[in-house]
């Protein structure tokens, strides 16, 4: 029985009126597209293409065949575009469940990304305060996947995507900080020890907020327990804020916009999470494919922010 790579191979020598530009244009070795077309005509009995010195001409046969060899190209093209559109690869919509600081930082490269390959896609966000809410969200099934700190107890899929480092941010002018420098003693990025912090009154984040508990614990783990000057429940607010002068903040690197007119710092000791995609079980194929576009797109670390040394 003819397969859809011989009519595929017949139909373009066809078109191409040459064995040499088809082989090229197919990316095969002329002798295997040769035998392969001899495999076809000895299935069917009979010669289809005649070789002439400069041409290639159908036969009787043959011109019989490239119709209904044609006709049956185009149909697996339609049965695999059918699949696809059935798989949401080129239609539908993929449900994301991520927190409120992933969805100002990490994911808009990554959908700008996916937007390009995938236009027919609409992306549904459901956004979470707290990593927790996240993953129990996900367990009552409320998106295809989820994007944030690697769940706990887990017996989906997660799949690592990188480390998301934190700033410090303040005023242009304030004076803390130092510069460091590398083994070599080439100059890095400004960084500041958190104990020099923590007499500062800080702009913190509302209760049940998930950046408020690593405010809270990267200080902790410096000695000490922030006091808030103001709390709020919006990322994106609070660098503005510090940057306004009500006091220090502690935010993902990748949310700091370019040009920002705050002084950012790397914070001693460094703080920082992994941030993976998760599943409930294996992905589908669009879940899969977004998941391939995070890895690529994602933004942990933006250009603008210089990394210490």
């Amino acid at each position: 029985m003819a397969s859809l790579r011989q009519l595929e191979y017949l139909v373009t020598i066809v078109e191409e009126g040459s064995f040499t530009r088809a082989a090229e244009l197919l990316h095969v070795s002329q002798p295997a597209l040769s035998h392969q077309v001899r495999v076809l005509e000895r299935d069917v009995g009979g010669p289809l293409l005649e070789r002439l010195p400069r041409a290639v001409r159908l036969t009787a046969m043959g011109r019989a065949m490239l119709p209904h060899a044609r006709a049956a190209l185009a149909d697996a093209e339609r049965a695999r575009c059918a699949a696809r559109q059935a798989g949401g690869l080129e239609t539908g919509e993929l449900q994301v469940a991520t927190l409120y600081s992933v969805s100002l930082g990490v994911l808009p490269p990554a959908l700008r990304a996916w937007r390009r390959s995938h236009p027919g896609v609409r992306v549904r966000l459901f956004e979470h305060s707290h990593a927790e809410q996240l993953r129990e969200a996900m367990l009552a099934g409320q998106a295809d996947l989820a994007i944030g700190p690697a769940p706990r107890d887990w017996d989906g899929l997660v799949t690592p995507l990188g480390t998301e480092p934190f700033l410090v941010v303040l005023p242009a002018d304030d004076p803390a900080g130092h510069r460091e420098h590398g083994a070599d003693g080439v100059q890095g990025a400004d960084a500041v020890d958190l104990t020099a912090l923590a007499g500062r009154d800080w702009v913190h984040f509302a209760p049940g907020n998930g950046l408020g508990e690593i405010l809270d614990q990267a200080c902790a783990a410096a000695g000490f327990q922030p006091r808030a000057a103001v709390r709020t429940e919006q990322t994106a607010a609070a660098p503005v804020l510090a940057a306004a002068g009500l006091g220090p903040t502690l935010v993902p690197a990748n949310v700091i916009p370019p040009h920002f007119d705050g002084r950012v710092l790397w914070p001693r000791p460094p703080v920082e999470r992994v941030m993976t995609a998760y599943t409930r079980g294996r992905p589908d194929p669009l879940a899969a494919a977004f998941i391939a576009t995070l890895g690529r797109a994602a933004c942990l670390v933006p250009a603008h922010v210089l990394a210490p040394r």
